[in-house]
């Protein structure tokens, strides 16, 4: 961990194949981060981008188009897998996360199957299937946790998504330890991992830049609106207190250039959390960062802010619904754009 005394983990929200055989290994050999993520839309920029990915491509002309980015995606997920185990083999998170295709959001049954199957191809237990908080994506949750597979629950902006994953979770883990329980008792000498590690990932900056230029002219602070709905999920999931789930913090890189990069780290350094962000935000965190943990923030402070703004005429409700619809149209775009060049 980054923080050990705070339980607090830095995740790289980044993948790239010549990335993981350098970098990447210096940044864990470092105790830097602990672990990594990825989406469609990471994904998309280094396979179109990196020539570290045309020599694998050229074996693959007989695949579909979703099967050839699977194999370039499977490939580089088991790369990363096997880099962090030492990490994962001592309790040190040692995580990396692959998103279900984002055109199954609304399938349960859909990405079920695709979870299973993407985690038996990978074949490492460090993987950790990512799955975007929907109506659909809640049953998969459940039932992904049940099967003893870690899940990343992604795309949450409010707080009734959190809620909605913790209870999956919760009913998951559960199930799952029930099972686990009876192999113990048909297989005494068989040691199983015991317990199943989730994330569930709020988005933070997209909202700051949803709002900002508004709230200036309304002369409300900026750049808090993210911080402040994060840190209300946050005290929510901690209340909650579910077996080996934990708040990430996501879509932390800095947009607005007059906020230092480590912004969205520094602001929500919290007891029990990760944050993925960018390579740039991590360098720039471990260079400059406070280090001193923030939140919780009172729920006082969190309601006087969203006062302003819904005094001001701003469904703050609305704008986060947009966000959760926008984020979601924004990987199906990315992954429909990594099929249609391959």
């Amino acid at each position: 961990m980054y923080i050990t005394d705070l339980k607090f983990s830095l995740w790289a929200d980044f993948i790239e194949r010549d990335y993981l055989d350098n970098e990447f290994k210096d940044l864990i050999n470092d105790g830097i981060i602990n672990g990594a993520t990825s989406n469609p839309a990471i994904f998309k920029n280094a396979i179109l981008s990196s020539p570290a990915y045309k020599k694998q491509l050229s074996t693959l002309d007989s695949l579909s188009p979703k099967e050839k980015y699977e194999a370039v995606a499977i490939f580089d997920i088991i790369k990363a897998a096997d880099v962090l185990k030492p990490l994962f083999d001592k309790g040190d998170d040692g995580y990396v996360s692959i998103e279900v295709d984002p055109f199954l959001s609304d399938d349960a049954e859909g990405t079920i199957a695709e979870g299973k199957r993407l985690f038996e191809s990978i074949g490492r237990k460090n993987v950790m299937i990512k799955v975007p908080a929907t109506k659909a994506g809640y049953i998969a949750m459940e039932e992904l946790t049940a099967c003893g597979i870690p899940v990343n629950a992604t795309l949450i902006f409010k707080k009734e998504q959190a809620v909605a994953c913790a209870k999956a979770f919760k009913s998951g883990v559960a199930r799952n330890g029930r099972e686990l329980a009876q192999q113990a008792s048909d297989q005494a000498s068989t040691k199983v991992r015991v317990g199943v590690d989730t994330v569930i990932s709020i988005f933070v900056s997209r909202v700051d830049r949803a709002l900002d230029s508004k709230l200036v002219e309304l002369g409300i602070d900026v750049a808090l609106s993210g911080i402040y709905n994060t840190a209300d999920i946050y005290n929510t999931i901690q209340e909650m207190s579910i077996d080996g789930c934990r708040a990430l913090f996501a879509s932390t890189g800095v947009k607005d250039d007059s906020l230092p990069a480590n912004y969205y780290i520094d602001e929500l350094l919290a007891y029990n959390s990760v944050n993925t962000a960018p390579i740039d935000t991590i360098k720039a965190f471990h260079k400059n960062g406070v280090k001193k943990k923030v939140l919780p923030i009172s729920d006082k402070v969190i309601k006087k802010h969203f006062e302003k703004i819904s005094v001001a005429g701003i469904d703050f409700s609305a704008v986060l619904d947009k966000q959760i619809s926008d984020g979601l149209v924004a990987f199906e775009d990315a992954f429909k754009e990594i099929l249609e060049s391959l």
